[in-house]
């Protein structure tokens, strides 16, 4: 099973909103324990955004970078690592 850091976790409780109408984390505990039965991935790069999405069947042809980092289910994280979040 993943740790998410505590910059993972501060990214999703910041972001949440843009994935879920309703706050499903509030507190660090919260968020981990969520992104665990999600099994959320952090991956080190857009480049690894892109081919974890396209492994999981998602069209991102042609998406820029820029855009792949505005679609919901992508939280960038401090260090340039991002987490995915299938909701």
């Amino acid at each position: 099973m993943y740790e998410y850091d505590e910059d993972c976790l501060k990214a999703f409780i910041r972001n949440q909103r843009r994935l879920f109408d309703e706050p499903v984390a509030e507190t660090l505990e919260e968020a981990e324990a969520f992104l665990e039965d999600c099994m959320a991935v952090v991956v080190d790069s857009i480049d690894e955004v892109r081919e974890f999405l396209e492994e999981e069947g998602v069209d991102v042809e042609g998406m820029s970078a820029e855009e792949l980092e505005e679609a919901s289910e992508v939280f960038a994280i401090p260090g340039g690592r991002y987490l995915i979040v299938e909701g």
